[in-house]
């Protein structure tokens, strides 16, 4: 793994800081990742933007189908599968980035995405153009799907227990049957997704309840994202990457993989590359993000998945999301009042 060196991202950073401390219109921009998708999901914002059926018809052009009549019609099931969910997620991502952006003129100070929001994040700083960032999406999906078979693997999300207890739990199952099972998501306070191979996950869930969780859900997806079954994924993505033309941020991101923003090609795409096995800790990508004293955050994406994480991570956030025309408007808004 490349890492800038301290001296790099304290300069970063206190950079970051200053322009939050100079500008009340400093903002964070957040892009979410897979479980936020929707059956009809933008279709009011279309009526209002054609940014939105714009970005989808050049997406569809790229994927060979139509996305979003797939988006509209569905079903459910479709959706939720990798290959289908990671193009779809993204290309909703960043047709509320083209609408954001032709709204408010000012570019947010810094970028960050959970999971698959991290290629929307590289798009919005100058990373990649959408044509690349889509094609290296149809890659980590594939490489991901490729890396479990169907059926083998899922994850579920587990509330009202901590982080350490989970993490005890996992362990614990793990050791007595031999199969994998860990914490990939640690989303909130008491808000933590685990995932691993299916049988493992089942006697989790048992303990867990045993232990006092409140709720214990399933989560929308294929694979067992973040976890060490997708290590042959990570390699298979390594190859991929090796064929892709980066360029430096414009703006700065925070890697999922890292909590650090990378300055230079190779570590973008080493950070890229060990976030597919790696556990997301939104919680302190957040805390990260709030250091940098930035205290308005934006959810650019369907749905407003990350937008309650944040407010249970910190209640002294200004939270907003574009996934409506009614938030839409409210996050406009907020910036009209700031801006008098």
């Amino acid at each position: 793994m490349i890492k800038l060196g301290e001296h790099s991202l304290n300069k970063e950073y206190e950079s970051i800081q200053e322009e939050a401390s100079q500008s009340d219109l400093a903002y964070a921009m957040v892009f979410p990742g897979q479980g936020s998708q929707s059956v009809g999901m933008l279709s009011e914002l279309a009526e209002r933007y054609p940014e939105i059926k714009a970005r989808f018809e050049m997406a569809s052009v790229i994927l060979g189908y139509d996305l979003w009549a797939l988006a509209q019609q569905g079903p459910a099931e479709k959706l939720a599968d990798t290959r289908i969910t990671q193009p779809l997620v993204f290309t909703a991502n960043m047709a509320l980035w083209d609408t954001w952006r032709q709204q408010i003129p000012e570019a947010p100070t810094l970028l960050a995405g959970h999971s698959l929001g991290e290629y929307s994040a590289l798009v919005a700083s100058g990373v990649c153009d959408f044509e690349t960032g889509l094609k290296a999406v149809i890659a980590r999906a594939d490489a991901m799907v490729n890396a479990s078979p169907e059926g083998e693997g899922g994850m579920l999300a587990v509330l009202g227990l901590s982080s350490d207890q989970l993490e005890a739990i996992c362990a614990s199952v793990t050791a007595q049957c031999g199969l994998m099972v860990g914490c990939v998501n640690y989303n909130a306070p008491a808000q933590t997704v685990i995932g691993g191979h299916k049988e493992a996950l089942k006697r989790v869930e048992r303990d867990a309840k045993a232990a006092g969780a409140k709720r214990i859900l399933p989560v929308a997806m294929s694979v067992p994202s973040h976890s060490p079954l997708m290590k042959p994924a990570a390699e298979q993505l390594s190859t991929y990457m090796c064929t892709v033309t980066f360029s430096a941020p414009t703006i700065p991101l925070l890697h999922n993989a890292t909590l650090s923003s990378a300055d230079n090609v190779a570590a973008i795409k080493s950070a890229l590359i060990e976030q597919v096995y790696q556990p997301v800790n939104w919680i302190a990508l957040i805390e990260k993000i709030v250091a940098q004293g930035l205290t308005r955050i934006i959810e650019c994406g369907p749905g407003k998945v990350l937008t309650g994480l944040n407010r249970r991570i910190n209640k002294q956030l200004v939270l907003c999301s574009l996934s409506s025309p009614a938030t839409l408007d409210s996050a406009k808004e907020l910036f009209a009042q700031t801006a008098h």
